[in-house]
């Protein structure tokens, strides 16, 4: 049998202790979740460091995610306006067509169209009828010519209509594109740039004055050999003008640069045009062993190769490292290699 109890406090009603246990217990739990932090183990200067280094890597990789989607943006507003221009041509044809092929029709209504066979019975001239039938069923041949290219013309126009559908199914795709990675961009920066200001003064100053890794891999390049070209040579002379400017994600100069974009303008100034993205750059010549480069050559970085730097000789790339950091010398060997690219 289960006995109900009176409550201690007679003068407390049920739901006014229901009231003062809900908050002893958030008491409780606000008093063991403060204990709590204070027990787990704070950020050291390193391992700060090292996050906020991650958040610029994974900034840059939404950089060029974003520099390549703006890249696919340009090029399909362009399919979109030659497509557009094409679809209009086709048009103004095909009117023209139907305005031809109408004319000959109401010149036949006209004439009132009679039965060949009776037009010869009452000619009075059947030799100049028969030169008369000959060159109309040759203006048969032609206007069933003329019909065909009419039908062909139309076919062509709905293709061409369609190409200019996809592309700006396409277009609105990598506009929607260049917004997301540019929310991923901006994100991971506001969250990089809270945590350095966390850092003490000095290690704050020591992260900003460090490499990007500062570690060798693998035989590195001999010294003192020249430029692969004479274009790589201007490119080079280009890329060292550019130290000392600011990072700015999604720039490709003059005032400022993210990796790539300093890559591309480099070699601009040679006269040389270079893909947008890091990835693409990769594949803009030919590659090369580490132990071989010469100045001039693309140094790309990490496996997806989301970040390049242009090798300048002496073991050291010239490259756009990171936001808050100006374009500068770091060694070639700062982060893991994917490739060397010779343009």
């Amino acid at each position: 049998m289960v006995s109900h109890r009176r409550s201690t406090q007679p003068g407390l009603s049920r739901s006014v202790r229901a009231t003062v246990l809900s908050a002893a217990a958030a008491t409780a739990a606000a008093t063991l979740g403060a204990a709590t932090a204070s027990a787990e183990p704070q950020d050291s200067p390193q391992t700060a460091g090292a996050r906020v280094d991650r958040l610029f890597t994974e900034a840059e990789r939404a950089t060029e995610q974003y520099n390549k989607a703006g890249e696919n943006v340009g090029r399909l507003r362009g399919e979109v306006s030659r497509a557009q221009d094409r679809a209009a041509r086709g048009q103004e044809r095909i009117n023209r067509m139907r305005t031809e092929l109408g004319s000959v029709a109401r010149a036949e209504y006209r004439s009132g169209g009679i039965d060949p066979s009776l037009a010869l019975l009452l000619s009075s001239d059947p030799d100049n009828y028969l030169d008369r039938a000959a060159a109309l069923g040759r203006a048969d041949e032609s206007r069933a010519a003329a019909l065909a290219e009419l039908r062909k013309a139309q076919r062509v126009l709905a293709q061409t209509r369609a190409e200019a559908a996809r592309s700006l199914a396409g277009l609105k795709r990598n506009r929607e594109a260049v917004s997301r990675h540019k929310r991923t961009v901006e994100r991971k920066l506001t969250q990089a740039r809270r945590l350095l200001r966390s850092l003490p003064g000095g290690e704050r100053a020591a992260f900003e004055r460090a490499s990007r890794d500062g570690r060798d891999f693998g035989a590195g390049p001999r010294a003192g050999l020249p430029a692969g070209s004479a274009r790589a040579a201007a490119a080079v002379m280009a890329v060292r003008r550019a130290l000392g400017r600011p990072y700015v994600w999604g720039a490709s100069g003059p005032s400022g640069f993210d990796c790539s974009g300093l890559m591309q303008w480099a070699y601009a100034q040679a006269g040389v045009s270079l893909p947008r993205t890091s990835q693409a750059q990769r594949y803009a010549g030919r590659m090369v062993p580490l132990s071989e480069a010469r100045p001039g050559d693309l140094v790309t970085y990490r496996a997806d190769a989301s970040h390049v730097g242009m090798y300048v000789g002496n073991g050291q790339v010239i490259h756009a490292p990171y936001p808050g950091a100006a374009v500068r010398y770091d060694p070639v060997g700062m982060m893991p290699i994917a490739s060397v690219t010779r343009v």
